[in-house]
């Protein structure tokens, strides 16, 4: 499975903050916004991944990440000049995809919840047609709203509805299978002169291979795209970093345990930034997994 992060837009809501720097590196907690929808496609051991972003900030996702290897993963970079669309990244993303299935999240949108991993790895091995991700909200008027039946299939996908069929906003990660492009390719531009997600999935939806996992209980997702949202991201993270002692969405250690990189890798990667607490947690973290392997080893000797 390909991956696709789309990290563009002019971030308008924003502004001032995004009138000089791209929307996805601002700060959320200790982190840039993209660590965030990059853990979430390392997490569903996805190594080779596109990043699309408008010409100008191109160049400092290239400076942050390079191409990947010091994370165990494969990075390509495209440009998106204009804001079109979501389901442009598919047309955009087209020879990075070929014939697989693909993941498309969304820059500004955060996870986070136990088991991410296995729920991630389910809806991979369960792909036939589409499968979308549901958080249930108070305000779904505001949302992409979907419905289903007691399976979990899609029988219909709303564009804020001003009377919605259930309280699941559809969140922005989907994931396809290899008929995404094709299908992407037959889209008409909307009302607002965009290539709409919602079609595509409904596209989805009326042939019957359409799936949602509704996120449940105990999950987090928060889009981050307001001044509002963004400070209410940052609180979240932080609480739940210094309260439990873990980093959220910290790439080198998802590299490590997912098998990408070795404990070796993951410390150098702290050491180059261990004058931040970060750096020091990434290297804690190598030297602790690194020793509980050496004794598991050991022991079964």
């Amino acid at each position: 499975m390909k991956g696709i992060i789309l990290a563009g837009g002019s971030g308008t809501r924003l502004h001032p903050l995004t009138l000089a720097t791209s929307k996805q590196l601002l700060p959320i907690g200790d982190k840039p916004m993209i660590y965030y929808p990059l853990s979430v496609l390392m997490l569903a051991d996805i190594r080779d991944i596109l990043i699309i972003s408008t010409p100008a900030d191109l160049p400092q996702f290239q400076r942050l990440f390079g191409d990947g290897s010091d994370y165990g993963i494969h990075l390509t970079y495209r440009e998106q000049p204009e804001p079109n669309g979501i389901a442009e990244a598919l047309l955009i993303g087209a020879a990075h995809i070929g014939d697989d299935p693909v993941a498309l999240v969304l820059g500004d949108n955060i996870y986070h919840g136990p088991s991410l991993y296995r729920i991630l790895a389910d809806a991979r091995a369960a792909l036939d047609g589409c499968v979308l991700f549901g958080y249930r909200v108070g305000d779904p008027s505001r949302y992409a709203v979907g419905e289903t039946d007691s399976a979990g299939r899609l029988l219909s996908v709303e564009e804020k509805p001003a009377h919605p069929r259930s309280n699941l906003a559809l969140t922005g990660l989907y994931l396809y299978d290899g008929t995404a492009v094709d299908l992407a390719k037959n889209l008409r531009p909307s009302a607002r002169g965009e290539l709409e997600i919602t079609d595509l999935n409904r596209r989805y939806v009326e042939s019957g291979r359409a799936h949602l996992v509704n996120l449940g209980r105990g999950f987090a997702w928060l889009d981050a795209g307001t001044p509002e949202s963004l400070l209410q991201a940052g609180h979240y993270v932080h609480t739940l970093q210094e309260r439990q002692g873990i980093r959220i969405a910290c790439i080198e250690e998802i590299a490590l345990r997912m098998g990408f990189i070795t404990g070796a890798q993951c410390h150098r990667l702290g050491a180059r930034i261990a004058h931040s607490s970060y750096g020091r947690y990434v290297m804690a973290v190598a030297e602790e997994l690194t020793t509980a392997a050496a004794t598991a080893a050991s022991t079964a000797v």
